[in-house]
């Protein structure tokens, strides 16, 4: 698109929303940015815009599809499009290759982060310039226009690909798809539809669980390149056409890592990959399927399999993602504090809960449920918890799920008034359950914009809290 004197309207002045606008005015184009709350913006309401005058309009994942101004903007015929659509059409050549980056697009309920990560990791190794970008790192737009970059490792939220649909990514990956932002999208189907979008038009792998029914369904549907290889990953023993586990080592039946299709291809024991463990060497399922998953990506571009597997063995996760931020010990043992403050749905929560041994876990739950429900939850990992603290301004969902399927668990509710000490009480009531041998694992399975700023501000808070009390028992 030639963008001289286009006329844009950018809704939302977060960091992708400036990051377009700025792209856009150096391209030439005359930018509307608008923002309610930012008094930087050109424009506070979207009823100030002459729609008849607008030639595109870019909007923030904050906006849901049925969003008056944005209806009115496709009622005058203006394309809406995301930030990730937006950074499609302004892809520039790599210094290196003389063409547009390689993108990697990977999408799913929980795991995008660290799967990002991980694949961004084991292609740097590979001596490729290939950053995390979208939801993590820099903004994707302007990533796009970086003719540094060789790869872009694009997190992808379902937000962003609702208004996407040009994209024909080189790799592209599902890690998994479980009832999540259903008020935004309207239901399942929908939610589930957007994204499948990251499929569409796949050039050269497309990556999906094989253990999910309907993830295994979308990607046998979706309309991609015809050379596009279909790669499933499975905890469990590979089947043809997937990659997954046997015998305690990672084996490829695809044909990605450079074997042939349907024979065994062992790539490494997955006791090496530290990283992905409980101290006592039990693997965290989750960060397994997020590796396998990277994996499959690298390899599908055409990375060097030894240098991969060697750099995945030095991955480390990202904050907020299982990660141990204070312990006690004692002559009796340990109790230990764990932030998995990225678990912000039930599925998420599950795979947390389900890395850890029976009656061990006091659990630390609650926030914003955004439509979701928790009785499943509660029934499937009670045998792992043995009491559980609740927070959230509504916290309805959390408790009714436990009158339901955990009747006799041990509670204790924390009163939502005080924002700013909410965690402080919270790390109290559990360290009153927890005892040596214990995980005090905050997974809450909620969005935390109800009493913090973010799922990072959450993890921090729980953090300090847990290093205070800690020490306050350390003699005690």
């Amino acid at each position: 698109m030639q963008w001289q004197d286009k006329r844009v309207v950018v809704a939302g002045l977060g960091i992708s929303g400036q990051s377009m606008v700025d792209i856009l005015r150096s391209y030439g184009a005359q930018v509307w940015g608008v923002d309610e709350r930012k008094p930087e913006a050109d424009l506070h309401s979207f009823e100030d815009i002459d729609w008849n005058n607008i030639d595109l309009l870019c909007v923030s994942p904050v906006f849901n599809p049925r969003t008056p101004f944005i209806l009115a903007a496709q009622e005058h015929g203006v394309p809406v499009v995301s930030e990730v659509e937006l950074a499609w059409m302004l892809r520039v050549n790599s210094t290196r290759t003389g063409k547009p980056a390689a993108w990697i697009g990977i999408t799913g309920t929980n795991g995008k982060t660290s799967t990002t990560e991980m694949t961004s990791s084991m292609l740097t190794a590979c001596g490729l310039t290939a950053p995390a970008v979208g939801n993590i790192g820099k903004s994707v737009s302007r990533a796009a226009i970086d003719p540094a970059n060789d790869v872009l490792c694009v997190e992808l939220s379902s937000f962003q690909l609702h208004f996407t649909d040009s994209l024909a990514l080189d790799c592209a990956a599902i890690t998994n798809i479980a009832a999540d932002h259903l008020d935004w999208h309207g239901g399942m189907d929908n939610y589930a539809a957007d994204k499948s979008k990251v499929y569409h038009r796949a050039q050269r792998v497309a990556v999906y669980n094989a253990q999910d029914a309907r993830v295994t369904a979308l990607a046998e549907a979706a309309q991609t390149g015809e050379n596009c290889l279909r790669v499933g990953f499975t905890l469990q023993e590979p089947q043809a056409g997937q990659i997954g586990i046997a015998d305690g080592v990672i084996v490829d039946m695809s044909g990605v890592a450079g074997g042939e299709y349907g024979v065994a291809n062992v790539l490494a024991p997955i006791n090496e990959f530290v990283h992905l463990t409980e101290p006592d060497g039990t693997i965290y399922p989750h960060l397994l399927a997020d590796a396998l998953t990277a994996l499959a990506l690298v390899l599908g571009l055409g990375a060097d399999a030894h240098t991969a597997l060697e750099a995945l063995k030095q991955f480390a996760p990202g904050g907020h993602r299982i990660q141990k931020v204070a312990e006690l010990t004692s002559e009796e043992g340990t109790i230990r504090f764990v932030d998995d403050s990225k678990a912000t749905n039930a599925h998420a929560a599950k795979a947390s809960l389900s890395s850890f041994p029976e009656h061990s876990v006091v659990w630390i739950a609650g926030g914003l449920a955004k439509g979701g429900r928790f009785e499943d939850l509660v029934a499937q990992e009670r045998h792992i918890m043995k009491a559980a603290v609740i927070i959230g301004k509504d916290q309805h969902e959390m408790v009714e799920a436990f009158q339901a399927s955990a009747p006799d668990m041990p509670l204790t509710i924390i009163d939502p008034s005080d924002n700013a000490t909410v965690m402080h009480r919270a790390v109290d009531a559990a360290g009153e359950f927890a005892e040596p041998g214990d995980v005090v694992l905050m997974a809450p399975a909620c969005a935390s914009m109800d009493q913090f700023v973010s799922y990072a501000d959450r993890g921090n808070q729980f953090a300090h809290e847990a290093h205070r009390w800690v020490k306050e028992h350390a003699h005690a």
